[in-house]
């Protein structure tokens, strides 16, 4: 069975299968960190299979336009997020802790991972290379929505509150504000700038009877590391 041609064709394969994943994985993370520092204009590839410890063949191989990378650097960072917005939401707290805990989540993971904050960069720049990034936005107002709603069905929420618009608007307000803190501390304070963000919504959206949760789920958003 050893010397079975098969056998062996199929473990090359598999071997060259594994190569292959793990060069596309050195090229991405490397990408990454250049995208994060650099900007998508500022970004050559020389330099990203430099840092990748790959030849130019090989990224080109895998990504033959810069464009075709800043859109996998995009997907893996979405990628990466949803993965543990499904953690957070396994644990099986209320919808609107989990609201609160996914966005704590993905703070950490904006202060941690280069592949993060290159991600959202890339987003903003999208214009430089002509790709549609919209789904992440989509998906997680989507997500939010669905989340709000079982929020509402707890009590949590205010029943007559548009669960879509709010949605869109923690979207949009965590990005706005993570935005501003990596252009002001370099996002040395975005947790807290976040905090503040959630101080100040809650009140206005949670139901009259629940009024009392508000110190408490912002302390679970800023809890240490």
């Amino acid at each position: 069975m050893e010397h079975d041609p098969s056998i062996r064709i199929r473990r090359h394969l598999m071997v060259q299968q594994e190569r292959a994943r793990s060069t596309r994985t050195a090229i991405i993370g490397a990408a990454a960190r250049i995208f994060e520092e650099q900007g998508y204009g500022g970004t050559a590839l020389a330099a990203v299979a430099t840092g990748a410890g790959v030849t130019k063949g090989a990224l080109y191989f895998h990504f033959p336009a810069k464009e075709d990378l800043a859109v996998a650097v995009i997907e893996e960072q979405h990628a990466m997020a949803s993965a543990e917005g499904v953690r957070v939401q396994a644990l099986g707290r209320p919808a609107l802790e989990t609201i609160v805990l996914v966005c704590r989540a993905f703070t950490l993971q904006l202060i941690e991972h280069p592949l993060m904050r290159a991600g959202i960069r890339l987003t903003f720049e999208a214009s430089a290379f002509g790709q549609d990034v919209r789904q992440p936005y989509l998906d997680w107002s989507t997500r939010f929505a669905e989340l709000a709603r079982a929020a509402q069905d707890d009590g949590d929420l205010r029943r007559d509150l548009d669960a879509e618009g709010f949605a869109r608007l923690v979207v949009g307000s965590y990005t706005g504000v993570q935005m501003v803190s990596g252009i002001l501390t370099n996002r040395q304070d975005v947790l807290e700038r976040l905090g503040d963000l959630w101080r100040m919504l809650l009140p206005g959206v949670m139901a009259a009877d629940r009024q009392e949760q508000v110190p408490h789920l912002v302390e679970l958003f800023l809890r240490p590391q």
